[in-house]
């Protein structure tokens, strides 16, 4: 009942044994290094509650002395083992004996020797043992291989060949054993009876061709490269022996590929309310064709829209609403008008984007926003992303305006001009960094920006007068853009960590622009950022808006940017976490 829902039934005290907890404690400080440590444990009983009593007596922790492998250097695996860098090692002399660490060097070696070609080895052919006997608390640790090793572990493999079932099923599974019915492209046999796919497509996600030494690192960029593309559902691989299995030396690989459904729809409906007295609805409905010319193209439509009312008296009249649509066709591939190398981590990707946006403000206008772009992503690793967009165009006009914002328009300089027809043409380019690790006690994340434009434009049709300088009927905006987000999380304990964030932009605006465009400024202020400000509700600096312009141009933005916020995390109760934070800043 609402007992187990909410609750934890009691602990007997029978199913509590002191002297195995006992014994647990002693094997953990010998396995962080506290040898000869003691441990016991009884319980005294008082009325119907038992409490457990622990008495540990901690030994003196043993430090490394040295680290040694006992192999034959000149066997094969012996020579690459000894080419692994002993930097990296997680076992270091002056470090204290930990069997945790002991177990990762483990597996580092074995990382290691996978990506030499070692496909049968496995940490567990690695044995380990210390040798305590000095005086100093201080102990020798040695690595050799277990005489029992199978012989396939230690000789290197080689990619015999490679066959692809792009159109793999459980209900049907075709033979992988035999070529009958098969083609040959690039040396990687395919079986494709359905040809929903180009093979270009096919053999670009693999990274290694027969006659290569197996790796490991090949194998997983391969598998990440396949799932990646879009197209497929599942992604599995299998290594056989091929030849002499007593003595094998070479690897015939299956890649078993289960695609997607072609074409899928999704919609999304809801409501909100805001704290400005605004209550609404919003819904969106996405069309997806993810291979549209077979070479894992992807085409996406998307429809959106909301609308927002209020009750209350002075915005009874103030109803907003926004709809718009957009299109998309994305390659799994650089398609650019010359050839580039592509990283083997992931398959890159380029859009190109056609998007037009509706916001009517009742009270006071209506703005049409036309977009297009071209960009190109790449994963240059598991940690680093690049986006790099080339063509970039923002075109906005400002329309219907009423009568009352009219006037304003015409007598407060800032709005008109930021009420003019407006065209942004130019690049950007994205660098995104964070740390391998989720679990590391140090977590770093990066994010930067550089954003341009006009700068063609301008050299070609220079204007001494900010916007007097016209392209396709509208003012075109010039000015240079950067900022960096860097976030620092440490780990202070369980569940204990200290997050740190700083935000800096800089905006230079010049030429046929006074100030950064409106959907380009800085802003600051909401949930996510300057907590206890609205969203815009701070700067821009020493610059301080009239009344008139806080009631009718609430929108604040800035050309320049600073954020600094720190925060303390930690655990309340259950999955209840609580937070002390400072947060700074302006634009």
């Amino acid at each position: 009942g609402w007992g187990k829902r909410i609750g934890q039934g009691p602990v007997q005290g029978t199913s509590v044994s002191t002297k195995a907890n006992a014994r647990n404690f002693g094997k953990y400080l010998a396995n962080k290094g506290y040898f000869r440590s003691k441990a016991s444990g009884d319980s005294v009983v008082k009325r119907y509650k038992v409490t457990a009593r622990y008495k540990v007596q901690v030994g003196m922790p043993y430090h490394i002395n040295s680290f040694n492998w006992i192999i034959d250097s000149a066997s094969e695996i012996g020579k690459d083992i000894t080419k692994i860098p002993a930097k990296q090692s997680y076992v270091k002399k002056g470090g204290q004996f930990d069997l945790d660490n002991i177990k990762a060097e483990r597996s580092r070696v074995d990382l290691a020797l996978k990506n030499k070609g070692y496909y049968y080895f496995s940490p567990e052919h690695i044995k380990a043992w210390v040798d305590s006997t000095n005086q100093n608390n201080t102990l020798n640790v040695f690595f050799k291989l277990k005489p029992e090793i199978p012989v396939a572990a230690v000789i290197r493999q080689n990619i015999h060949s490679i066959t692809l079932f792009p159109n793999y099923t459980l209900v049907y599974p075709p033979p992988d054993t035999s070529r009958q019915g098969m083609i040959q492209v690039d040396s990687i046999y395919i079986r494709d009876t359905v040809k929903a796919i180009n093979t270009a497509t096919l053999i670009r996600s693999v990274t290694y061709r027969p006659g290569e030494l197996y790796t490991l690192r090949a194998q997983n960029r391969t598998l990440n490269r396949f799932i990646n593309t879009g197209i497929y559902k599942f992604v599995k691989n299998r290594y056989e022996i091929n030849g002499d299995t007593l003595l094998p030396r070479s690897l015939d690989v299956y890649y078993y590929l289960t695609q997607l459904p072609r074409k899928t729809i999704q919609a999304e409906i809801g409501a909100f309310t805001k704290s400005n007295s605004f209550t609404g609805a919003q819904g969106s409905v996405n069309w997806r064709n993810r291979n549209a010319f077979k070479g894992g193209e992807q085409i996406i439509f998307k429809l959106y829209g909301s609308f927002e009312t209020s009750t209350a008296d002075s915005l009874k009249k103030h109803n907003n609403f926004h709809y718009g649509t957009e299109l998309s066709l994305v390659f799994p591939r650089f398609v650019t008008p010359f050839n580039i190398k592509e990283a083997h981590y992931a398959p890159p990707k380029t859009r190109f984007l056609l998007g037009y946006e509706l916001l009517r403000r009742q009270l006071l206008y209506t703005k049409n926003y036309f977009r297009f772009q071209y960009d190109l992503t790449w994963k240059e690793s598991a940690a680093k992303e690049h986006t790099l967009s080339p063509v970039s165009i923002t075109y906005n006009t400002t329309t219907a305006f009423s009568p009352e914002y009219k006037i304003l328009v015409d007598q407060v300089p800032a709005l008109k001009i930021s009420n003019l027809p407006e065209v942004i043409i130019g690049s950007f380019y994205n660098y995104t960094y964070h740390s391998p690790g989720t679990r590391s006690n140090n977590i770093i994340y990066f994010n930067g920006n550089f954003d341009a434009s006009a700068n063609i434009i301008g050299l070609l049709n220079k204007t001494p007068v900010p916007y007097t300088g016209k392209f396709l009927s509208a003012y075109y905006a010039q000015y240079v853009k950067l900022d960096a987000d860097f976030r620092y999380s440490m780990k202070l304990g369980t569940d204990l960590y200290l997050a740190n964030r700083v935000l800096i932009g800089i905006g230079f605006p010049y030429g046929n622009s006074l100030f950064l465009p409106f959907s380009r400024q800085f802003i600051i202020g909401g949930a996510n950022s300057l907590r206890g400000f609205q969203v815009r509700q701070l700067g821009p600096g020493r610059v301080k808006a009239s009344a008139i312009q806080q009631l009718y141009y609430p929108q604040v933005g800035g050309d320049y940017k600073l954020e600094l916020n720190t925060e303390l995390r930690f655990p309340l109760y259950a999955r209840l976490k609580g937070a002390l934070f400072v947060d700074a800043g302006n634009v």
